[in-house]
């Protein structure tokens, strides 16, 4: 889904309260109604992929009740244990007909989430929005460190050694997720991971240069984003030894 799609109308999601349904693509979207406005979410928990709208819904928290992750349904951001954003859509009403779109992958990273709009509009404008077969290799060991990713779809494994000696990390990044972010560092040249793409793959493709031009211009929106990418380089480097 790559368009707007009429997913239902207004009147079929119950005041404060969610509704699932199914798209002609086959994707199931959970609908929730929070004061008169709609939120679209993916009907599938980031965590294992159990139904959400089998879950809880109070008016403005969404739980999943398997493991009981929680979040925020005007934003699709973690409460409390739950560790991974909901994957969303805009949502746009017409004549009392609901439409969802997929939402953008840079608006939904955690490095840019919390940054201005109008920033993360300049931003987007300066992306380049790129597709790889499976086993692409995006980057390797060595490689100077111009550009970072976000990942729209497909899956992407991070590898790391020399010669013969390298493995995988062992972990998947999911759509949203930011990687290569060493290109918006200092004294940071080289590649120290192979990126390769385990599946066909769309990504949003950032020059690192041109991204810190668009933060100096905006001082708040980057301190947020450097503040976020440090929990994410801290993160990542205690999980599995960086990117």
């Amino acid at each position: 889904m790559s368009r707007n799609v009429h997913l239902c109308n207004v009147s079929d999601i119950p005041v404060n309260g969610m509704q699932s349904f199914k798209t002609g693509d086959g994707l199931d979207i959970l609908v929730a109604n929070f004061n008169d406005s709609y939120y679209a979410y993916s009907d599938s928990c980031p965590h294992q992929g159990t139904c959400l709208s089998e879950g809880f819904y109070d008016g403005a928290v969404l739980t999943c009740h398997k493991h009981l992750w929680q979040w925020d349904v005007t934003t699709g951001k973690p409460i409390g244990l739950a560790e991974a954003s909901l994957e969303g859509y805009q949502v746009e009403i017409a004549d009392d007909k609901l439409f969802v779109r997929p939402a953008s992958a840079l608006k939904m990273s955690e490095l840019f989430a919390d940054v201005a709009t109008d920033t993360q509009d300049k931003l987007e404008q300066i992306t380049r929005r790129e597709e790889f077969e499976a086993g692409s290799i995006l980057y390797d060991i060595g490689d100077v460190t111009d550009d970072l990713y976000i990942l729209e779809t497909g899956r992407v494994e991070f590898q790391f050694g020399r010669d013969d000696r390298i493995t995988a990390a062992g972990f998947i990044l999911r759509k949203g997720e930011v990687f290569g972010w060493a290109a918006l560092l200092e004294h940071q040249p080289l590649r120290i991971a192979r990126a390769v793409c385990v599946e066909t793959s769309v990504l949003l493709r950032l020059n690192g240069e041109e991204a810190v031009k668009v933060l100096s211009a905006e001082p708040t929106s980057g301190y947020r984003v450097m503040r976020q990418l440090n929990t994410l380089i801290t993160n990542h480097l205690t999980s599995s030894g960086g990117q």
